[in-house]
């Protein structure tokens, strides 16, 4: 069992990855192997809608998404995790949802005629455990939690839910301060729980 997060911010060390990482060592309690994939290491450009996936079954942009999505593909869940610019995702994370979206996608399914109605296949996702992570200083959280939300609940899969949204407090000023925000370390932290509980029954 094995959940990957994958950590959409462009610094390492930051709060981001601190309340990111309350969630890997709290899985890790539970049982389930975690691994975080950073960002902030890797090149990966916009999606272009292309649509050559639909016939290669791969995004043909070559850079570092390939290696990234198969991370995800392989994984029994996965963590989403950002810091808030402007109120939503940091760039970073969006370019590899939006091909990962459409990778995941045309890989289980075939493009129909114009006209012609779909009967979805599922994706690649389907049936993974997930959950969304937001950061901010104060606000704009909400609006990128739900941006996380609506990305995994279309591409099929289960979200684990918590006592309160998976939004972090911290950087005021540029602070690294995410320590000091408890009630969202308690929060994040039962949010594990429920991912390993999820993963652990969908194994049996």
């Amino acid at each position: 069992m094995l959940v990957t997060a994958l950590m959409g911010s462009p610094r390492k060390g930051g709060n981001t990855e601190f309340f990111t990482q309350v969630a890997l060592d709290e899985l890790e309690r539970q049982g389930i192997s975690t691994q975080m994939i950073y960002l902030a290491d890797k090149k990966i450009a916009p999606c272009k809608a292309c649509y050559n996936c639909i016939e290669n079954k791969a995004c043909v942009i070559e850079d570092d998404f390939q290696e990234v999505f198969d991370a995800l593909v392989a994984s029994d869940g996965i963590l989403l995790s950002t810091p808030v610019y402007h109120a939503s995702m940091t760039p970073e994370l969006k370019c590899v949802l939006d091909r990962a979206g459409f990778s995941g996608r045309w890989a289980a399914n075939q493009m129909k005629e114009k006209g012609a109605s779909y009967d979805w296949g599922g994706t690649v996702f389907s049936g993974k455990v997930a959950a969304p992570l937001a950061v901010a200083r104060r606000a704009g959280q909400d609006f990128a939690y739900a941006q996380l939300c609506m990305w995994l609940a279309v591409n099929d899969f289960i979200i684990a839910g918590s006592t309160y949204w998976n939004i972090g407090m911290a950087g005021k000023g540029g602070a690294f301060d995410a320590a000091e925000d408890k009630e969202g370390i308690s929060t994040i932290i039962h949010t594990a729980q429920n991912m390993a509980h999820t993963i652990k029954q969908l194994k049996k």
